[in-house]
């Protein structure tokens, strides 16, 4: 399963949401920045020593460092909430991608399962339908057996053959879906199942069985977290109308040099005379935004009544999924106590025709038509214990979430 694309993708989905909570929180702590400025300045200006207006050829250098700091805005805080919410809902997606993937491979699997199985069924026939053509042909020819034996045999193999034919292409056609679904571009496994038919779950209060498995599904985990996520972000859109206060602190010093005079201030000197420190508080007040947050709001609203009925469909799938996962579950069960009866009698008759044919007492097309039934009573059965089984893994996969 982790070598699914749509499983690694969600992985990394759930980390892109972690760093999004850390993100979130960073916008709580100060921005600081360093910088400085070198500049001349040529003509008239204000001489910063004189602070008087001259002719003067003048560099300028300034440095300076500042922290600005949001110190109060709800929109940071819900922000992390909302970031919180949504890294849980993508670990709540990915369970729920690894059992969509699980079911996938569980139907693929069986499928293979069933086509192989018919395959298996027709592939002694060929060799055993080889040796009885040759035999007839030998009572045939000694007068035991009537040339049409030969002509119905000959005719019953052909089917068989293209039955066969059909089948290994169709088996080699799941395996290789099976192995798509596993992302596996090279045939190089085999697959088998527990031959022990398992009926672990009874469905008699299928309700009270269904609602214990929705309640456990990440799809419900998920579409809770999404309903919180939307009620959440109307408070985030409505929060831009309260006020912020924010902070600053700047330190800073310059120095200057006139370009006409040999002898200026030392940097030194003048770098300690000019440090200057500045801290200041704002406090800003929404009065009017053009409606641009009153827009937000309800578009936030529509959001939420949007999120409801997208949980709604999804719950609905889960429900419908598991109410057809029941009725196939028992109707395979009881399939296959029908089926495992019919191949018992199938067998005897299958037997006692064998006798008959080998007594010269039918012919036969008589005999390959029982036989023909047998052979379809057989892989009936296996069909039906691999539809029952399958049913008993997918309810599993529910089962196990949480």
């Amino acid at each position: 399963m982790q070598n699914s694309p749509e499983v690694q993708q969600s992985i990394i989905n759930v980390n892109k949401n972690q760093r999004q909570i850390n993100a979130a929180k960073g916008y709580l702590l100060p921005s600081v920045n360093a910088g400085l400025n070198h500049s001349y300045s040529f003509g008239s200006t204000i001489n910063p020593n004189s602070n008087q207006r001259e002719a003067l050829n003048v560099q300028y250098d300034q440095f300076y460092a500042q922290a600005n700091a949001e110190l109060l805005n709800w929109k940071n805080y819900l922000n992390i909430s909302l970031t919180k919410i949504n890294k849980e809902s993508s670990e709540y997606r990915l369970k729920s991608i690894q059992n969509e993937v699980k079911l996938s491979v569980i139907g693929l699997f069986f499928q293979y399962m069933k086509d192989k199985s018919w395959f298996d069924v027709l592939q002694p026939q060929i060799s055993g339908m080889k040796e009885q053509i040759a035999r007839t042909e030998k009572e045939v020819e000694i007068g035991n057996r009537p040339k049409s034996d030969v002509y119905d045999i000959k005719a019953n193999f052909g089917t068989i053959q293209e039955q066969w034919i059909s089948a290994q292409n169709q088996m080699n056609i799941s395996k290789i879906n099976l192995l798509a679904a596993l992302n596996i571009n090279k045939d190089s496994l085999d697959f088998e199942t527990d031959q022990k038919l398992n009926t672990d779950f009874n469905f008699i209060n299928s309700q009270d069985l269904i609602e214990k498995l929705v309640k456990k599904n990440p799809v419900y985990q998920e579409n809770r977290r999404n309903l919180d996520y939307a009620e959440k972000k109307i408070k985030w859109a409505k929060s831009d109308y309260l006020p912020t206060i924010s902070g600053q602190y700047q330190w800073s010093s310059f120095y200057s040099k006139n370009l006409k005079e040999s002898i200026n201030t030392a940097f030194s000197e003048q770098f300690n005379q000019n440090k200057n420190s500045q801290v200041s508080l704002g406090l800003n007040v929404p009065l009017f935004q053009k409606f641009q947050v009153k827009n937000a709001v309800e578009l936030a609203k529509l959001d939420q009544q949007y999120t409801v009925f997208e949980n709604q469909k999804k719950l609905n799938e889960i429900y419908k999924t598991l109410n057809i996962i029941a009725e196939q579950y028992e109707n395979a069960l009881e399939k296959n106590k029908i089926l495992q009866q019919n191949f018992e009698n199938q067998k005897l008759s299958f037997e006692r025709s064998e006798e008959k044919y080998k007594e010269g007492l039918i012919d036969a097309y008589t005999f390959f038509l029982v036989r023909n039934n047998w052979l379809q009573a057989n892989f009936n059965l296996n069909s039906s214990q691999f539809e029952v089984m399958q049913q008993n893994a997918l309810i599993k996969v529910f089962d196990e979430s949480n």
